[in-house]
Order: C-alpha cells, then structure tokens, then sequence
C-alpha cells in the first residue's frame, strides 16, 4: 500500500454553500414543546435564530481561510483517508506532538492552540503539531469499512507518526482523544513520551459505588459520580442510537442542515461549563458554526457517529503502557485520579473548578500551561 502524504486544501464549491442555504430557508420546523427550553432538547426559538445566523451572516470562506492558513495532508493507514493538519514549529528541537479531538468536534478545535504551542515565549516549550482528523470525520470521512475502534485509531495514528519521520512524540485529547492518546501510548511505547489528557483517561469511575467508598471520596469527586448517574438517566440517549443505528440517524442529519445542527448543539449546551449558559456565549458563533459546517459539508454525521461510538472496547481492562500520563480535569468532565490509575500511570492530576469539556475551546491558556508543564521534563 501506498505511504504517499498528499497535500490538501479545502475548496466547498460555490453550489454546495448555496444548496445548504437553500435548505436553511425550506427547513420544516417542529412545533415547540410546552416552555421550549433545554429539559426536552435544543429550543425551537433559540436554534431557529442560529440556523437563520447561518443562512444569511456565517462567513464560511473566512473559516476555509483560516482552516486553509495551516498545512494540511492527506495519507491512506489501513484502507482509510486520513486528514490532518501538519505545523512544525520554527524551533527544530520541537517535541512532535499529536492532537486528537472528538466527538461533536473536529480539528477546528484546536486552531487557537497552534500559534501558542508552535511558537511560544520560551524556546524550549515549542511542539511540532499533527492534528489528525478521526476516521469517519470530517475530511478523513466516510469510513471505508468497519472496525475502527480507539485500538485501531492508535495504531493508526502511530503509523502516521511513523511516516513523518518523528520517533519521539507526545499525545494529547479529549473525549474521544482522550481515550484514543493512551491507547497510541499502549501501541507505541518506546515512542510516545509522554500522554495528557483533559477529561478522563479512562476507566470510567462506576457508576455505583458502596457507601463505604462513596464517603472515601472527596466532594469533588462524589460530586462527580452524580453527574455520571444524572447522565446515564438523562444524556445517555445519543450514545444509544449512535452505537446501535448510526445509518438511521444519517439520513435525518446528511439530509437536514437544521436537523444536524441540533444534534451538535445539544451536547455543546450540556458539556460546556456553566451548563445553563447558551452555547454561544462561551464559544463565538462562527466557531459552533465552523464545526457544524465540516460535518455538513463532508456528510459524515454516520459515519462520525459509527466511529464514535461504535466501539468493540468500551470497559475493556487495559495494560499500563507505563507512559507518563497528565490530566486536567475541567469542572464539566468526571475523571477520578484513583480510577485512572489503575489503567494508566498518572504523574500529574490537575483539577480545576471551572470550564468545560471542550478544553481547547473554553480554556485554551489553562490548557496550553498544562500541556507545556506537562511535558517540559519529557522531552
């Protein structure tokens, strides 16, 4: 098989933007449930005023620009286009460092990281950047066939590492990414130096504990637990029908702007910190609609959520690669240290009492500190 890396540059042709505005203009809105509020879903008034947002003011040429400011490739792995963007930084003892985002995200997410990681103050904190979009999202959509589990993903993206030339390398991710960067760690040990995830690396805290081990917990930590049973009873509904019928829901969102537009929004709603602040006031409109534009255009809501959440490894007991690892845990997300440590080795744990799940987005600088003090001593 081929190891060609091909340049790529994002062109939407004039006659898609015009077909998504077309369909903005005929979408046929349901009705409001009684007090069209967020217990039931996205609001009817509230998405309406954003879809009408994206119809007439978005400036998708000026996000294609800004995403097209940075190198971008493509490669096959396994049978599968690959998408990322490539930024070396100008300090060539840069630490090679791969960014995974994950799900409803994109590699949008960490453009305001690059600048700071690529080139900061001191010289010595610099990192090369490969931000690979996920199988199944985005430009390195749709799948090619099945099986693409976080243990696939890893091997992949070690093998992307591998055809750059880079033998030394962290990781870093949320989300998905999150459980994606120790598995490269697993697949790759005496290469990755060092994993940092925010969130969770895995695995979950139960989700009933005994009251023995409940009252063991911090406060913080129980507080946690009751966010993981509150979404199980309340959130897990999506995680449901992605993981079980991702063509099904497809045909609503590849066919519906609206219908794929609400079906990110929700989860920026309820995984952005504080909870009860619309979306757009922690993260810019453009941005929300940056992401929700790549999905759009690309048509990959199946088989972003096939890859999601169609995973054969979910729970599953995973070795200790022995890598360092370092998590941050912003105030929306439900990572417990004693948990994490019995799967991976955890050397620092950083708690913070605001921002959100979307760490890149919500808390670039607290983010990029911790990245850089994470890694300063590995490399």
């Amino acid at each position: 098989m081929s190891e060609q890396i091909t340049p790529f540059r994002i062109d939407i042709a004039d006659e898609r933007l015009d077909d998504l505005r077309r369909r903005l203009q005929a979408t046929r809105w349901p009705e409001p449930l009684p007090g069209d509020d967020w217990t039931t879903g996205v609001p009817t008034g509230w998405l309406r005023k954003l879809a009408e947002y994206w119809r007439t003011e978005f400036d998708w040429r000026a996000a294609e620009r800004r995403l097209n400011s940075f190198p971008q490739f493509t490669t096959a792995i396994d049978g599968q286009r690959i998408h990322f963007l490539h930024v070396r930084s100008p300090h060539p003892d840069a630490l090679p460092l791969v960014l995974t985002h994950g799900w409803p995200g994109s590699v949008a997410e960490f453009l305001d990281l690059i600048g700071p990681l690529t080139e900061p103050d001191d010289p010595a904190d610099a990192f090369h950047l490969v931000i690979p979009s996920l199988p199944g999202f985005g430009f390195s959509g749709p799948t090619a066939d099945g099986g693409w589990d976080t243990d696939r993903i890893a091997r992949a993206w070690a093998e992307l590492m591998r055809r750059l030339g880079y033998e030394r390398y962290g990781v870093q991710g949320g989300d998905i990414g999150a459980a994606v960067s120790p598995r490269v760690a697993r697949t790759a040990p005496k290469n990755v130096v060092g994993v940092h995830v925010n969130g969770d690396p895995g695995p979950m805290p139960p989700m009933e504990l005994s009251d023995e081990e409940l009252a063991s917990l911090s406060e913080v930590e129980r507080d946690r637990i009751a966010r993981i049973q509150e979404f199980m009873q309340e959130q897990f509904g999506y995680i449901a029908i992605q993981s079980t019928r991702p063509q099904t829901l497809a045909y609503g969102l590849t066919d519906s702007p609206a219908g794929q537009l609400a079906w990110i929004m929700d989860k920026f709603r309820e995984w952005t910190h504080p909870r009860p602040t619309l979306p757009e006031e922690i993260i810019s409109r453009d941005w929300l609609l940056t992401n929700a534009s790549i999905y759009w255009f690309t048509a990959t809501a199946g088989s972003a959520a096939y890859v999601g959440y169609g995973q054969s490894n979910w729970g599953a007991v995973d070795e200790n690669s022995g890598v360092p690892t370092g998590v941050i845990v912003f105030a929306q997300d439900i990572g417990i240290r004693r948990y994490a440590e019995t799967q991976n080795t955890i050397v620092r744990w950083t708690d913070v009492d605001h921002g959100g799940h979307f760490a890149a987005l919500e808390e670039p600088d607290l983010l990029v500190a911790d990245v850089r003090d994470f890694f300063r001593d590995l490399r």
